[in-house]
């Protein structure tokens, strides 16, 4: 039986997906946002009624895109946990008066228009079709509860022979000023959080909140491709705590500037030749002492270019794992 072009590149990259899981022991089945070994417990998004930045968000709004792969084509959803603004998981400033919205896109442009892949919510940022989309207040039936959107066809997304489709979900703060804490899974049932296989998320611009344990060590991973010569992290809101070490194959530690209240720091560092086609492992350490409760922060990553790199909720290549063998490196500072 003959198979088009375009269908056996699929089942390649299928396949491939499948023996790269068993060869290196990494979860490609998984699509919880943050992920497990991301350590993140909620990403964040303020009320964007007062422009009030001191909280740690700095533009009120969060992007996102899934990938789902070419070979699947049942339908899918995009569950969220705890949409609403209030309650037990949320963070409230005076009152109880914030309002957030929820919109997914697909379709042509839905990723790749420039706008969508900046950090800022300007332009057509909400480039694509729009094929779903909800605002939440303050509404007790959701708290601490999971909202269903979809079904949704993979084929509404915008095709990329690279990644199959993709879809993207905004997440903005309408009025009000208190944040709302919550968490994604892409799943196959309306009901369950049941993962696709070979699905993955990603983000240009990290927006989440630390854990108040200081022994918890969050993780997040972004991809170095093979034309990433050097890179710019750029952090907001940090509040001083503790510290942003980068961990690599090839790399033992790098300490990064971490920002103040209400502020951005960024700086630079070489990538190596063994980091590339790899991700990094941003590990935030928190401070033990004086240990800073409810730290919301802002993260991104550019190339040399000037170009975002994506974090992907599961790592590609897996989690990054220093290797003595590539030669002993100090700590560095």
């Amino acid at each position: 039986m003959h198979m088009d072009v375009k269908r056996e590149k699929g089942m390649i990259r299928f396949l491939l997906l499948g023996l790269f899981a068993l060869v290196v022991g990494t979860d490609l089945t998984g699509q919880p946002v943050p992920a497990e070994d991301e350590n993140i417990p909620y990403l964040m998004t303020f009320g964007g009624g007062k422009r009030e930045t001191s909280w740690g968000d700095d533009d009120f709004c969060q992007i996102f895109f899934f990938e789902i792969p070419e070979l699947y084509t049942g339908p899918f959803y995009i569950r969220v946990f705890d949409p609403d603004c209030g309650g037990e998981v949320d963070e409230i400033n005076g009152k109880w008066d914030t309002r957030t919205s929820f919109s997914i896109y697909g379709g042509k442009e839905c990723h790749s228009h420039p706008d969508a892949r900046e950090t800022q919510p300007e332009g057509n940022y909400d480039s694509g079709t729009l094929l779903a989309s909800k605002t939440f207040g303050n509404n007790r039936s959701y708290d601490n509860n999971w909202y269903t959107f979809g079904p949704f066809n993979p084929s509404e997304g915008e095709f990329d022979p690279r990644y199959g489709y993709i879809f993207k979900i905004i997440t903005k703060g309408e009025a009000g000023d208190d944040g709302n804490l919550y968490r994604y899974y892409l799943s196959t049932s309306e009901d369950e959080n049941l993962s696709i296989e070979g699905a993955n998320a990603f983000t240009y611009e990290y927006s989440f909140r630390m854990w108040n344990d200081p022994n918890n060590v969050s993780h997040i991973y972004p991809y170095i491709d093979e034309r990433v010569v050097s890179v710019k992290q750029e952090n907001f809101d940090w509040d001083d705590d503790g510290f942003i070490r980068v961990v690599s194959i090839a790399r033992q530690g790098l300490s990064v500037k971490r920002s103040g209240e209400d502020q951005w720091v960024d700086d630079e560092f070489k990538i190596l030749d063994e980091e590339l086609n790899t991700s990094l492992d941003f590990q935030l350490i928190k401070s033990q002492n004086p240990v800073v409760r409810n730290n919301n922060v802002v993260i991104s990553v550019r190339n040399q270019y000037g170009e975002l790199i994506k974090f992907y909720a599961i790592p590609i290549g897996g989690v990054p794992k220093y290797k003595y063998d590539i030669g002993v490196q100090k700590i560095e500072k």
